[in-house]
């Protein structure tokens, strides 16, 4: 029996490896068989990636912004795998098994899918129970992404690429400098390569190894007005003040006299944070010794109410300090002596003087740059404002010129212009559309409002200058109240198009946005649209003629009724489709022609009355002055404003015709 039992046992265990050749795979693996041991022998000799991995197991799982630099570059230097792990890591996509080994993980229903980091091979699904989530800190995960940029330098995908710069401009260190250095050379996309190529010379600035790359490095930023540039240049002539018991060591910038370059507290204070003498006594000191030597009603045998008394309390305190409770008042004599003993310096906080010499001869440079620049700059902002003065005016200009009519309400055909442009827009959505439509439509509706006031008022007044200034200031009141009426008292908005946002930015100084920039193309073309009336047009020719002498118009057959009439309608028009422009940046309110028609008057009346290049001289003018006055005074307008009205009042006495008198007989009226 025994004989048989044995027999039956050794068929067994000979069957047994066929019977699991033959049983299928599983699909599913369990956790068991995924962190099994290996089943025979020494594990193999681990190397690159894997290596690094269970070197430094601990530090990975609980990482800390502070040590974990050297890890990452153990890591990042590990050959394959690494940069896909470190994505993953900063990502939280990293896992650790209870046996110490790391994976690459993707949430599932049932737990994680696990990917070997090394391979990238798929290594099972486990429960969530086996595996510990790694969730590295933002401080920690800033690290991973600097160490990630060298790899994505590299990588084949541009926007890698670009989005790997951005973070080096960003957060660039001295390790990033020869791996940026070597990725140029394989650049194939000159735009990347030239921004690589810049960006080295950045990071050179600040980290290169030697004095010679340093200033070939400054020296190739001289007159470069971007903002990095200044960056990496400021903090290299960056100064600090500091004492010296003898000479004054280290990059000096300069040596201070006690006195003259640096006042006498100052340099005690310094004296006092370096712990070479001792502090001041000060106000809040002396009185917390005094009510603490309190002692029956009396300080040192001074009673408390005689203290007011300044020099009781100082003979209170000599008192505390003879008997040694108090601490001794430094005299000036002392103080004096204490200074003298020391040498005070300007210090640079960089070592190498060739380095900042170079830096702060780049920064002249630049610095002169940017003062032409600025000037330029304000000289565009100057001639955009001058361009919107002009299309204000230009209608002013005709009406006042040839009829003499000075037309108060002309800063309310401003406003009705912008009015109807934002009423346009209430029905037609696209901006540029309801622009287009806006335009022409304001020239029809102030000209024709243009029209029926001078049918209905100024007509009857002409050759009455008085009556009709007082006419047309009730009308305009009244346009204001019946435009307040209607559309409320609050702004309402006139979009420009897409087009029309942001800025022409020339450089990181220079820039002027679109809206001015169509605001003075819109002056150009009407004053070319003017001048072809004027010189190519009847019309023109009959308005010329009533501007000269209307007696002598009228005896050649034209009416100068009916040429009133169209002047005026044609000044309202243009007023109108100046509202348009002006409501695109201004608030639309009704006071927004109030706040144009005086510096309408000032164009007209500076360049000269009825002269059209006595407007665009005039608008110039008074454009440039205001923006000069403002840039010396930017934190109060209103004084600019009144500044500029004083000059031309002084203007006026010495030239009263104007930059550009009319000529003719019309002149001596």
């Amino acid at each position: 029996m025994r004989h048989r039992f044995l027999a039956l046992t050794a068929a067994l265990c000979l069957a047994l490896p066929a019977f699991a050749q033959e049983t299928p795979p599983s699909a599913e693996v369990s956790s068991s068989e995924i962190f099994a041991p290996e089943a025979a022998g020494e594990a193999p000799a681990l190397t690159g990636l894997a290596a690094v991995l269970a070197t430094y197991s601990g530090d990975i799982a609980k990482p800390s912004r502070k040590t974990i630099g050297p890890v990452i570059a153990e890591i990042g230097a590990a050959g394959e795998g690494a940069p896909a792990f470190l994505a993953a890591w900063a990502d939280k996509r990293v896992g650790q098994a209870k046996d110490g080994r790391f994976y690459l993980i993707e949430k599932t229903k049932d737990g994680y899918a696990l990917t070997d980091p090394v391979t990238g091979a798929a290594a099972g699904t486990v429960p969530k129970s086996e595996l510990s989530e790694l969730k590295p800190n933002a401080g920690v995960r800033g690290v991973i992404a600097s160490a990630l940029v060298e790899f994505q330098l590299s990588d084949p995908d541009p926007a890698q690429r670009r989005a790997a710069l951005d973070a080096l401009a960003r957060n660039g260190a001295a390790e990033h400098l020869e791996p940026l250095r070597a990725s140029i050379e394989t650049e194939a996309d000159p735009a990347i390569r030239e921004q690589k190529e810049r960006l080295e010379r950045l990071l050179t600035v600040r980290f290169g190894t030697s004095s010679e790359e340093r200033v070939a490095a400054i020296e190739h930023f001289n007159g470069d007005l971007a903002l990095d540039v200044r960056g990496a240049l400021n903090p290299i002539v960056v100064i600090t003040r500091k004492v010296f018991e003898g000479a004054a060591e280290g990059n000096v910038a300069q040596v201070l006299r006690v006195g003259k370059d640096l006042g006498e507290e100052e340099a005690y204070l310094l004296l006092v944070e370096a712990g070479l003498a001792p502090a001041r006594l000060t106000a809040s000191e002396r009185r917390a010794v005094l009510e603490a030597n309190i002692d029956a009603g009396a300080v040192a045998g001074v009673p408390i109410a005689e203290l007011d008394d300044p020099a009781k309390r100082n003979a209170a305190y000599k008192a505390l300090v003879a008997e040694g409770k108090a601490r001794a008042a430094l005299t000036e004599r002392e103080i004096g002596a204490a200074l003298a003993g020391f040498t005070f310096a300007d210090v640079y906080s960089e070592t190498d003087a060739t380095v900042t010499a170079a830096a702060a001869l780049a920064l002249q440079a630049i610095d002169t740059k940017v003062g032409v620049m600025q000037a330029a700059d304000l000289g565009l902002d100057a001639l955009s404002l001058a361009s919107i003065y002009f299309l204000a005016a230009i209608g002013l200009a005709i009406t006042f010129g040839v009829m003499g009519v000075i037309n108060m309400a002309h800063g309310e055909f401003i406003t009705m212009g912008a009015y109807t442009g934002y009423v346009v827009q209430l029905y037609i959505a696209d901006y540029t559309t309801s622009i287009l439509v806006a335009l022409p439509l304001a020239f029809l509706i102030t000209a024709g409002a243009g029209v029926a006031m001078e049918r209905l008022v100024i007509r009857h007044l002409y050759k009455r200058p008085l009556e009709t200034l007082l006419a047309t200031f009730g009308i305009s009141i009244a346009l204001q109240q019946i435009f307040k009426n209607i559309f409320g008292t609050q702004a309402r908005p006139l979009t420009s198009p897409a087009w029309l946002d942001g800025a022409w930015m020339i450089n990181d100084v220079v820039s002027i946005s679109y809206i001015r920039i169509a605001i003075f193309v819109l002056a150009l073309i009407f004053l070319a649209l003017f001048l072809w009336v004027m010189k190519r047009t009847r019309l023109g020719l009959e308005v010329r003629a009533v501007t000269q002498n209307p007696s002598m118009a009228a005896s050649m057959g034209i009416n100068p009724d009916r040429i009133n009439m169209l002047t005026f309608g044609l000044g309202s028009g243009i007023a109108g489709i100046a509202g348009v422009a002006i409501g695109l940046f201004a608030k639309v309110t009704s006071e927004l022609g109030s706040d144009y028609i005086v510096q309408s008057f000032m164009t007209v009346v500076v360049g000269g009355v009825g002269n059209i290049w006595g407007t665009l001289a005039g608008a110039t003018l008074i454009g440039f002055l205001q923006k000069t006055i403002e840039w010396f005074n930017p934190s109060n307008t209103l004084a600019a404003q009144t500044y500029m009205i004083l000059f031309i009042i002084a203007f006026i006495q010495f030239r009263p015709r104007g930059i550009i008198a009319l000529k003719g007989r019309a002149a001596g009226d």
